[in-house]
């Protein structure tokens, strides 16, 4: 069980689609630190940005995610998403993904920034769970793919900018071990933990950038973080997902005196880009001195509304809200990772051997701002596209077990650690951010890396630490761009920086740079 050809870190949408694409070509291990498929992937509500109908083509989704990215997506990147998603998302249906249909036609509703209709979903509002279903499913049905659950990886295994493999720990048993690969690709997620709202689940905590950071992998546009509008609002309750698609097709938003107020912002009201939408909403709250506004669906029919939207319909009924009939409180929430580890259109890293796919993963495909529901799409699309890259280049290496140091293992509570990480991240490098602030999240980081006991290494003591390191890297380029673009807001430079350029973290330093 330690030697594999391929070895897939992750088991979302982009990590099984890798692990689908190698398979074929030698032994893969899948390593998830939880169950397979639990992740951002499987709770993804909205749906997936294709261009499938009638009305539309690639050329429009291009502009829609080139416009939503505020100048900084690598258009190249851009066109491979829109050209090859159709491909992809016929694959997905033909391994016996079921979207909403219409007759024998898809459904395709709309979402923020996007010109025509073209997002599809599945049973209403689960399409990352159906996605993920498919995936699975037809995973577990190729022999050469090796699911380790419950184990979590301790750091990639490289010698001169090339990858041999990884260090893991068994949580089962509690053992620590090498594996060894030709090559990993990392499909590891977000890190939407590091904040104290975020609709992200337990597992988001960055650890796919950390490993490749401490492995010297080139990170890029760090400090831009998106924040979804709508999450819940209730005390003693996880910030749950309203999806998009609820503005999409109707859904109002209005401040504590149920004043109707986006269109104070932006032309385009409820339906502006995410970044937008989330700051007016920061800033009415600010305005009327609440924590939260409503987002009202009180005006559409009834059953249309529980029949489009079943599963936020009935989790939001345990807490005694009726979303066909009640006010629903929300405000926004850490969502998903635009920056990450910098890959080209092959998923390929500065480390040979190395790929990078999916939310942990910067693309270029996002720019400063994502696009709504082009996140499942990137996920299966650069997911394959990470493997045939993997098969071509890794074609004729031979695995070489090396000599390491393995760790010493102890156990740990570090979750109060965790709980005022992610509240001071949340207060200080969040939706608003400035100097001062960014400044006071960094000194609170530093000293906590600075008396960290590194040889602790039991998943909770893992987790947090790659939780400071990736906190870090995200105040740092967010003091350096002294400017407003997408997703990043200085309220200390509210003004545009107008010059396309990228924050990256190379070679143990960050550069501003054209990419």
């Amino acid at each position: 069980m330690n030697k594999f050809d391929y070895l897939v870190v992750g088991s979302g949408a982009a990590g099984l689609r890798a692990a689908i694409g190698l398979a074929n070509y030698g032994k893969v291990a899948v390593i998830t630190k939880s169950n397979i498929g639990e992740g951002s992937s499987e709770h993804a509500q909205g749906g997936v940005a294709v261009a499938l109908s009638d009305e539309d083509d690639i050329v429009l989704h291009y502009e829609d995610t080139i416009a939503a990215g505020d100048g900084l997506c690598d258009k190249n990147a851009v066109m491979t998403l829109v050209d090859e998603g159709p491909h992809y998302i016929r694959e997905l249906i033909s391994w016996g993904a079921k979207f909403d249909m219409v007759g024998d036609h898809l459904s395709f509703t709309r979402e923020a920034a996007h010109s025509v209709n073209r997002i599809i979903h599945a049973h209403g509002d689960a399409t990352g769970f159906e996605i993920v279903r498919t995936l699975k499913e037809h995973a577990s049905r190729i022999s050469n793919i090796t699911f380790l659950q419950n184990t979590f990886v301790i750091d990639l295994i490289t010698d001169n900018y090339e990858v041999y493999g990884l260090t893991v720990i068994d949580e089962n048993n509690k053992e620590i071990y090498p594996i060894f690969a030709k090559g990993v690709i990392l499909a590891t997620g977000g890190a939407g933990r590091i904040f104290k709202r975020t609709t992200n689940p337990e597992v988001a905590t960055g650890d796919g950038i950390a490993i490749a950071f401490r492995a010297k992998a080139t990170l890029k546009d760090l400090e831009f973080y998106q924040f979804h509008p709508t999450a819940l609002h209730l005390k003693d309750a996880p910030a749950f997902l309203l999806s998009e698609s609820m503005r999409g097709e109707g859904g109002i938003l209005r401040n504590i005196h149920k004043e109707r107020f986006c269109f104070n912002y932006h032309e385009m009201g409820e339906l502006a880009p995410r970044d937008i939408v989330s700051r007016a909403i920061f800033f009415e709250m600010q305005k009327t001195e609440s924590e939260y506004v409503y987002l009202d669906m009180t005006h559409l029919d009834k059953n249309f509304v529980k029949n489009r939207f079943p599963k936020i319909y009935n989790t939001l009924k345990e807490y005694r809200l009726d979303i066909t009939k009640d006010l629903i409180p929300v405000s926004p929430a850490a969502h998903y990772y635009m920056g990450g580890i910098e890959t080209d259109i092959w998923g390929r890293t500065n480390i040979n051997g190395l790929y990078a796919c999916g939310e942990c993963a910067c693309t270029g495909v996002h720019g400063a701002n994502r696009l709504a529901s082009n996140s499942l799409l990137e996920s299966v699309v650069f997911g394959g596209r990470a493997a045939k890259a993997a098969l071509i280049d890794l074609k004729n290496k031979e695995i070489k077990k090396i000599k390491i140091n393995l760790p010493t293992h102890f156990n740990c509570d570090l979750d109060n650690d965790k709980s005022q990480l992610q509240e001071v991240m949340w207060k200080y490098s969040s939706i608003v951010r400035d100097e001062h602030s960014l400044n006071e999240a960094l000194k609170y980081i530093d000293d906590k890396l600075n008396n960290i006991k590194t040889d602790k290494v039991c998943r909770n003591c893992l987790e947090y630490y790659n939780m400071l390191q990736v906190s870090k890297l995200l105040v740092k380029a967010a003091k350096i761009r002294k400017g407003s673009r997408g997703a990043h807001y200085r309220k200390d430079y509210p003004e545009k920086i107008r010059e396309n350029w990228h924050i990256v973290f190379e070679n143990g330093e960050y550069n501003p740079i054209i990419r």
